[in-house]
């Protein structure tokens, strides 16, 4: 009965139009860099409010899931990352398309972003009030054990030498150490600037490290500037049934781990993308080949990204909690439309959050044709010469960079963000890890200093928590499994 209740909520010409009207302006806005999944799902704030509550909701959760995807379409035509998240991948996918694959790496991720976005709606609606029950009790001492985490992958995924993504880190850290939003309060590496006061936007040295950093070198080296071959759009969805049979546990892992990532208020796609490609790579029987143009590490974490976009509504639907930024704004919403989130909105109106789920599962239908169509549009910027294509890549960077902050400020931490990649590629220093260390940097001094005042000094209190404990051994054994598989190969050579 709630069912066909929900069915006659959803399929109605209205919604049907409204999701595809919103999921195309997700897709143009998450595919422009510095234009966000969370700038999307605000810019349509004030249109739902002349709409009913499933259009308006279904409006939010198209665009949002349009937008994560999106951001992986200049991570793999332009290496500009659209998303944090996308950055965990973006040299597998640039390398891809360098390659003329452009194809299989965005029919991967878009396939697997669909994939991962239903899987984490399915949990949705079977494991809603148990994994929201899980996420409450997370304190800063787990969130603590997560960022680290989070961050040792950055260092252990990244090709190449781990001291280079080591130092890589340090750089994202040092930057994100700037500002004022520091649990002292005191302006800190600021030099008297006003501006450096709030901080770096990470977006914005995003875009200088990766785009910027491109467009310098093809200034300063032109007949070395990385060109991609003619990329082969026609294949997009060919080889996809192959990896979903040659990768079914890949798919599976990052799809799970995303929801339950996802569920913990705060966390989101950032870490839940870094962790399942680091866990892809570890598990790997051809761990070498990440980094260089390897389809295993997108289907992970491309399922990962969007499944946590599904898992951030758990604690939001059941606890009125958000668990990212686009559901913090997507709660605005719910109350204005009537739909108050929590444990009473289950048995009051049913069948306005069986609607709910149905427009998740179609969202994650509809991203298939409409990502089709963005990925055969965007496969033709690389048709475009290089003397045209990086200056319109310039002006990209600059329009985007100033959005973020609304002033010359964003601009300029975006180009000098662009000479130090500049610089730090020429001394083969990865990209990848600077950029996790500028997005997890505060919630990792946040979460250690709350910790510590909690626990008066007490560096053991972080393995007092059961939760903690499990986490903390786990990042310390990871760590540590470089030194056991040396000790493990040498024990039995010695045997031999």
């Amino acid at each position: 009965m709630v069912l066909s209740q929900a069915l006659q909520l959803v399929m109605t010409p209205e919604v049907i139009l409204t999701m595809i009207a919103s999921g195309a302006f997700g897709m143009f806005l998450g595919a422009m860099p510095g234009l966000t999944a969370t700038m999307a799902t605000a810019l349509l704030v004030p249109i739902t409010f002349f709409m009913e509550p499933v259009p308006a909701i279904a409006a939010i959760v198209t665009a949002a899931a349009m937008a994560i995807f999106a951001g992986d379409l200049p991570a793999a035509l332009l290496r500009i990352p659209g998303t944090p998240a996308s950055a965990a991948y973006t040299e597998d996918a640039w390398r891809l398309t360098r390659g003329g694959r452009a194809g299989e790496a965005l029919g991967a991720l878009l396939v697997f972003s669909a994939i991962g976005g239903t899987l984490g709606t399915v949990a949705l609606i079977l494991a809603a009030p148990a994994l929201a029950e899980v996420a409450l009790k997370f304190s800063s001492f787990e969130y603590f054990w997560l960022v680290v985490m989070g961050l040792s992958c950055a260092i252990f995924v990244s090709p190449g030498s781990s001291l280079k993504s080591m130092l890589s880190l340090v750089i994202g850290l040092t930057a994100a150490s700037i500002g004022f939003d520091n649990p002292a309060g005191q302006p800190r590496f600021t030099f008297g600037n006003v501006d450096l006061m709030a901080g770096i936007p990470f977006i914005c040295a995003m875009i200088g490290l990766f785009a910027a950093a491109e467009v310098f070198r093809a200034i300063i080296r032109p007949a070395q500037a990385r060109r991609a071959e003619r990329a082969d759009s026609s294949r997009i969805f060919a080889r996809q049934w192959q990896n979903i049979r040659r990768y079914p546990r890949q798919m599976l892992r990052g799809s799970v781990l995303g929801t339950i990532i996802g569920a913990l208020p705060g966390a989101g796609a950032d870490i839940a993308a870094w962790i399942s490609y680091a866990i892809s790579k570890r598990f790997s029987r051809e761990p070498q080949k990440f980094g260089t143009g390897h389809v295993e590490g997108l289907v992970e974490a491309g399922s990962s990204n969007n499944a946590a976009v599904s898992g951030a509504w758990i604690p939001a639907l059941v606890f009125g909690i958000p668990g990212d930024s686009i559901t913090a704004i997507v709660i605005g919403v719910l109350y204005i439309k009537g739909m108050n989130p929590g444990p009473t909105v289950f048995l009051m109106q049913p069948q306005l959050i069986y609607a709910l789920f149905i427009v998740f599962l179609l969202a994650n239908l509809i991203m298939l044709p409409l990502g089709w169509i963005a990925i055969k549009l965007g496969a033709r910027l690389l048709a475009v010469p290089q003397n045209v294509l990086m200056p319109l890549i310039m002006l990209s960077c600059i329009v985007g960079a100033f959005a973020i902050t609304n002033s010359l400020y964003g601009v300029w931490v975006m180009l000098v963000f662009g000479v130090i990649g500049f610089a730090m590629e020429e001394c083969e220093v990865p990209i990848a890890p600077a950029i996790l260390g500028l997005v997890l940097g505060p919630m990792l001094e946040k979460n250690f200093v709350t910790s510590m005042i909690k626990a008066d000094g007490d560096l053991l209190a972080f393995f007092d928590r059961p939760i903690a404990a499990v986490l903390g051994v786990l990042t310390i054994l990871f760590w540590l499994s470089p030194l056991i598989r040396a000790m493990i190969g040498r024990g039995k050579a010695g045997r031999a």
